[in-house]
């Protein structure tokens, strides 16, 4: 067992992580700019003004991109098992 083994699976597991948690908050990110920059020009400083919207996005971008995300985590799961036997060997 070499550690270049381990090492490369953790950091295919880490990208993997950096992509699913991009996927959801990247969208509730540029919409909180939006909200932001509205909120600013308006005058207007209502807390739920910001959170709402940043929510709304989030839960879509989850619904919308759950089978995606799913499958990409299942993906690697299965290389992950499937690769078991030439780690161990």
């Amino acid at each position: 067992m070499n550690p270049e083994v381990f090492v490369d699976i953790l950091s295919d597991a880490l990208f993997l992580v950096i992509v699913l948690v991009s996927a959801i908050i990247i969208p509730g990110l540029c919409v909180g700019l939006i909200v932001a920059v509205f909120q600013a020009a308006t005058s207007i400083n209502e807390q739920t003004l910001s959170f709402l919207p940043r929510l709304i996005v989030t839960l879509l971008a989850l619904i919308f991109g759950g089978h995606w995300l799913v499958q990409k985590l299942m993906d690697f799961t299965i290389r992950l098992i499937a690769s078991i036997p030439s780690v161990v060997s």
